[in-house]
């Protein structure tokens, strides 16, 4: 009989490399052949084979594929003030304030903290199993990169702005030298990268405050005929300009209803010049945000977190540090949000205020509670009716991935069923639920007939520039007598 896996089983289900795991691609043992000794043959990369995949992994992916949908929904059907502003749905009701509640405390930032710390796992897993080997990871490495570059930025490009694998792969780029760092080294350097947001937002809040304070200054100056110095009338004007764009929130939102109700011609054409702008220096300003995410994320595999390797109590502890310092922190950024009625008041001076620290820096403690009450799932045996499709769902999460912005997308804009604009945050959610049925129930009926999803298919094909065998099938030399 085969000794190919099923792939409901809870977690040794393993098959193919995916997302922003992104690449649990390990290496299989190179053919056997007769070769002279004097010129043996070099052990080279292969893609995975089933049996090396890490459940736990795919599992984790699984679960923050299908809660970074719950955030991203909202973009898909609306523009883009709607995401983190309720009341900018002209139909909104109490219970859609509530919903965006709850996302914002349970999804929002804490699933892109998750994607990018399994971004940064598998690249522990690549090269563990490579040096386990002898064989070359670097090119192997680089070309998946470059094939995810490409494939993000068609997805960007022609099917939706709101894409994350063209900032993956650029942050990505940066990673491969620190494979072989402690995971000391990895989380002290990955912690640091992501606290630069502090000096940065502390100086451009004092930026922000000095504008504020001089800028009526400036103004009865000019009113009474004097001339400011240089520096202090650019300082005015920029602030007038900074003030007069946030305050165009209005003009925005109905720019963006009428584009994306349009033709998929002048949708492609509106979104191109803002997103050449957030891959060149929109980058510059974020890589810290997420590489020093993907670095703890390799700290954290490294430490056998993600694998749930660690114990119960390791698990209940990160539990309780996650939720016991995040929780308290969202939950007053969000109450915070409410009663300063989302700050529409003063949209540029509330940018750079402490609370959008906080909604910024909890992202990770709460991403760590989350990632310990899975593992305590995994470890229970519990729930593997799902942990099952979980993980064959995170085994498929860039074929996952890309069909949810092609769906959407068709759903939503005018070039298919026209409904931007048209359905409410509660609503969202109930499409939400079924896509995520959908996708728990499909994802392992595919993987019973073939080794990949279809993106994950093209996207090794690619990277080894070779068709890689797609269906399933009984070998020969796997069969048992």
């Amino acid at each position: 009989m085969s000794i190919d896996p099923d792939p409901y089983a809870p977690i040794h289900s393993d098959d193919t490399s995916t997302l922003d795991e992104q690449f649990v691609e390990h290496f299989s043992d190179p053919p056997i052949e007769e070769t002279p000794i004097e010129s043996p043959l070099p052990i080279t990369a292969e893609p995975v084979k089933p049996a090396e995949r890490v459940g736990a992994v795919d599992i984790m992916r699984g679960v923050a594929l299908l809660g970074i949908l719950a955030m991203n929904i909202n973009n898909f059907g609306w523009p883009g003030s709607v995401y983190s502003n309720p009341m900018a749905d002209p139909g909104v009701r109490s219970i859609d304030i509530g919903l965006w509640a709850f996302n914002h405390v349970v999804f929002d930032t804490k699933m892109m903290t998750t994607f990018s710390m399994l971004f940064g796992a598998g690249l522990v897993l690549m090269s563990d199993r490579a040096d386990g080997r002898g064989a070359k990871l670097r090119g192997i490495y680089y070309r998946r990169i470059f094939w995810l570059l490409v494939i993000g930025c068609i997805h960007a490009y022609l099917i939706w702005e709101g894409d994350v694998l063209v900032m993956y792969a650029q942050s990505g780029l940066l990673l491969y030298p620190f494979r072989h760092k402690t995971p000391k080294t990895l989380l002290i350097v990955g912690t640091i990268l992501c606290l630069l947001f502090l000096p940065l937002f502390l100086g451009l809040q004092s930026v922000i405050r000095y504008a504020q304070r001089i800028s009526p200054q400036v103004a009865a100056e000019i009113k009474a005929g004097q001339t400011p110095t240089w520096f202090r009338g650019l300082v005015h004007r920029k602030w007038v300009q900074g003030r007069a764009s946030m305050d165009q929130v209005g003009d925005g939102f109905r720019k963006d209803m009428k584009t994306y109700r349009g033709g998929y011609i002048g949708i492609v054409k509106e979104r191109a010049g803002e997103l050449v702008q957030t891959h060149t220096f929109g980058f510059l300003f974020g890589f810290w945000y997420v590489t020093g995410r993907m670095l703890i994320g390799m700290g954290l595999m490294k430490l056998g977190v993600f694998s749930a390797q660690r114990s119960r109590l390791f698990y209940q502890r990160m539990m309780l540090f996650g939720y016991g310092f995040g929780m308290p922190l969202v939950l007053a950024e969000t109450f915070h949000i409410y009663v300063s009625d989302w700050n529409v008041h003063d949209r540029l001076g509330s940018l750079f205020s402490g609370w959008m620290f906080v909604g910024g820096f909890t992202g990770i403690p709460l991403a760590l509670g989350h990632i310990g009450l899975v593992m305590i799932i995994i470890q229970s045996g519990t729930l593997q009716w799902l942990t099952s499709r979980l993980a064959a769902t995170g085994r498929m999460a860039l074929s996952n991935y890309l069909f949810d912005s092609i769906l959407c997308t068709t759903l939503f804009y005018g070039y298919g069923f026209g409904l931007y604009g048209k359905i409410h945050r509660v609503e969202l959610f109930l499409l939400v639920l079924a896509i995520w049925a959908f996708q728990l129930c499909f994802s392992p009926i595919w993987l019973r007939h073939f080794r990949y999803g279809p993106a994950e298919w093209l996207w090794r094909s690619l990277t080894y520039w070779k068709f890689q065998p797609m269906r399933r099938q009984v070998e020969g030399s796997l069969v048992a007598a």
